[in-house]
């Protein structure tokens, strides 16, 4: 486990071992999550993209599920 120090500025360091691990140099980007207790830190790489890419897939193609509930939508208007 490592620590670090949070800045006036609200700054923190990354240990070198997790920057070199992580991939993570100048100007990559974090992923921040506040999970109430905890912040969840990732590096959003192109390794990062990689692995989640496609953890949300569905059978369905996102286009025509909006044009169903579109569909659904106008018919419940012309109802009323």
């Amino acid at each position: 486990m490592y620590t670090c120090t949070v800045t006036s500025k609200g700054q923190i360091v990354i240990p070198a071992q997790i920057r070199k691990r992580l991939n993570i140099k100048s100007g990559t980007k974090l992923c921040m999550q506040d999970t109430g207790f905890e912040i969840n830190m990732r590096p959003v790489t192109s390794d990062y993209l990689d692995a989640v890419a496609g953890i949300l897939k569905s059978k369905k193609n996102l286009a025509h599920v909006l044009l169903e509930e579109r569909a659904a939508e106008y018919g419940r208007e012309k109802k009323k």
